[in-house]
């Protein structure tokens, strides 16, 4: 799929829901629900290798996950924490590697760093894989304080550098959603979280894009510690398990 019909996913009024992988098999196995496009979790990622996360320390990591994903019959956008590095011109040959191995999507977050250095990654990234669909990430919310005008500042730069998504993590807000939905001609991501609004209705308030960020990873973890625990008390553990040969099968 090219970057251009990966755009066309994001709909007014059906909002793309994209769940994020950390492996091979999670990925297939997302896929194999329907779901129109998979993501990566660069929690998960860094969590499964041992690493810390927002870290730039999983660069390696999540290009070789790329790689295993990218040619799989399903869009693949890549979480690439800040682009892994501060030099526009590296994240931009960073960019252009998940491009050759068949990725049509990248997420770059700002971290509340200098804007101007942020928009320059985004820039190179648009010059060195001009194909790909690049969400730029604030963190105004997610880390911040969530003061509206930051938020605007930083996203109306990331849009003239040429995003063609935005994405504010950490936004719950109905009001402020659909406020920040209308006034980019860009779709709007937020992260879905169960405190905040269902996807229908962040589909009512504007938004095109719903990520699950490091949810589905978490989830997982738990499920295995509750059925580990199920075990150790003589209980026989609940909740669905695939077969042996579902997930030894090849995608």
């Amino acid at each position: 799929m090219t970057a251009t019909a990966f755009a066309a996913l994001h709909r007014a009024g059906e909002p793309l829901l994209l769940p994020c992988a950390w492996d091979h098999a999670s990925a297939f196995a997302l896929a194999g629900q329907g779901f129109r496009a998979v993501g990566t979790t660069s929690l998960g990622v860094a969590a499964a290798a041992g690493l810390p996360d927002g870290a730039s320390a999983t660069r390696d990591e999540t290009l070789r996950l790329a790689l295993v994903l990218g040619s799989a019959p399903f869009p693949l956008s890549v979480d690439a924490e800040d682009g892994f590095s501060d030099d526009p011109d590296e994240v931009g040959e960073f960019a252009r590697q998940l491009a050759a191995v068949g990725a049509v999507g990248i997420n770059l977050e700002d971290g509340l760093g200098p804007v101007g250095r942020h928009a320059a990654k985004i820039a190179a990234v648009r010059s060195a894989a001009p194909g790909l669909f690049v969400n730029a990430r604030t963190d105004t919310y997610w880390s911040g304080d969530g003061d509206v005008k930051e938020t605007l500042r930083r996203l109306e730069a990331y849009r003239e550098a040429g995003a063609d998504g935005v994405f504010v993590p950490g936004l719950t807000d109905p009001a402020r959603i659909g406020s920040l939905a209308a006034r980019f001609d860009v779709p709007l991501n937020v992260l879905y979280t169960p405190a905040g609004p269902g996807l229908a209705h962040l589909a009512d308030l504007g938004v095109r894009r719903v990520s699950l960020g490091s949810l589905l990873y978490r989830r997982a973890l738990g499920a295995a510690l509750r059925a580990a625990a199920d075990v150790r008390a003589g209980r026989d553990p609940g909740g669905p398990t695939p077969t042996y040969d579902e997930v030894r099968a090849p995608g």
